[in-house]
């Protein structure tokens, strides 16, 4: 899905008083990308009807299109939101560079104006990214350097359709488009992982209804299928952050942190391999088990997936309809201050389970 790095945050703050001569040149290098991927926007509605555009590539598109129309009429802010297409002239949009203590699930934290407090940092300039990794990486941090397809900026420009999103899925392109007008509807400041996580759900669960309201059965049930195993992705990673955690307390270093962090990626290996590999209905383990442990990696992970069983919840409690599913929690955060979001939800779901992230 894409990343939530706000391109209007980092023009605006272009004049504050926290800003050093790296993140100026950060900040402009930004402000030109947005400004190039904004002047080469094309009505989507337009190559819609172009048959000089393959046949294939006007299918996607117009599926974008029905995809913008039933996120308006479930009541989410899609504004101009998709209604262009700009091809960015090249496979990666941006890195994105997440950072932790290899002793810690501690992300660094990035701080923007309008978004606040974000633990990840996307770059359009690749060896401004791999610098910014490299320093972090001298400081013995873990660090997590991934491309990423698009972003949002949560309705500030009218956010074209990006070449680099153009995935050739059916369920995850309609989810992407859902994610990312979800971000227009709902976005609580300083809140990066309730924002993500709310997506999540919005993003395969419209799919969902979108397909089923279409008749096609075999697409609706992939995108809820796939929206289970991102909760069942997410209790996985839940029990192994916590067991992390846990180690991570008695404050390991050298070879018994090592040691430490390889016997717990063995035991993360044997799970994904045995209990809940068997309950994923479309996730294939396969190199998801080899992954090594990454602190920064994990942060990425909690971003997109904590809690997703209370916004599923959520979902089931407002009879199964993200229309009024959403209305009802953009009534519930108003005004929330970003810390509060996880445990607003919480209490609202009357949960007694102790509220984590947000």
């Amino acid at each position: 899905m894409g990343i939530l790095i706000t391109a209007v945050a980092l023009i605006l703050g272009y004049g504050t008083a926290y800003v050093a001569s790296e993140d100026v040149r950060y900040l402009t290098r930004a402000g030109i990308e947005q400004t190039a991927i904004l002047e080469k926007r094309r009505s989507l509605e337009r190559l819609v009807r172009d048959t000089t555009v393959p046949a294939d590539t006007r299918a996607y598109l117009a599926l974008v299109l029905a995809v913008r129309a039933h996120a308006e009429s479930l009541g989410l802010d899609a504004g101009k939101t998709f209604t262009t297409y700009a091809d960015v002239g090249r496979d990666t949009l941006l890195l994105v560079l997440s950072a932790s203590p290899k002793n810690c699930i501690c992300p660094h934290i990035w701080k923007y104006p309008i978004v606040g407090r974000v633990p990840y940092k996307g770059f359009f300039d690749v060896a401004m990214a791999r610098r910014e990794a490299d320093r972090f990486t001298a400081r013995g941090f873990d660090i997590s350097l991934r491309p990423a397809a698009a972003y949002s900026t949560l309705g500030w420009f009218e956010d074209p359709l990006l070449s680099t999103s153009m995935v050739r899925d059916s369920v995850e392109l309609a989810g992407l488009v859902f994610h990312e007008i979800a971000h227009n509807s709902l976005y609580v400041k300083s809140a990066t992982p309730f924002n993500e996580s709310f997506a999540q759900m919005v993003g395969y669960r419209s799919a969902e209804e979108f397909f089923r309201g279409r008749g096609d059965t075999l697409l609706a049930n992939r995108a809820r299928d796939r929206w289970y195993d991102e909760i069942v992705l997410g209790e996985f990673y839940d029990a192994l952050l916590t067991r992390l955690e846990a180690f991570y307390a008695g404050k390991p270093t050298g070879d018994s942190l090592e040691a430490g962090r390889g016997a717990i990626a063995q035991w993360a290996r044997a799970e994904l391999e045995g209990p809940f590999g068997a309950r994923f209905r479309t996730v294939r383990v396969g190199r998801l088990a080899e992954r090594p442990i990454n602190n920064a990696t994990l942060v990425g992970v909690r971003i997109y997936r904590t809690h997703l069983d209370w916004f599923e919840r959520w979902y089931q409690r407002h009879g199964q309809s993200v229309r009024v599913g959403v209305a009802a929690l953009k009534e519930l955060m108003r005004g929330v201050p970003g810390d509060s979001a996880f445990p607003r939800l919480e209490r609202a779901l009357g949960d007694s389970s102790r509220a984590r992230g947000g």
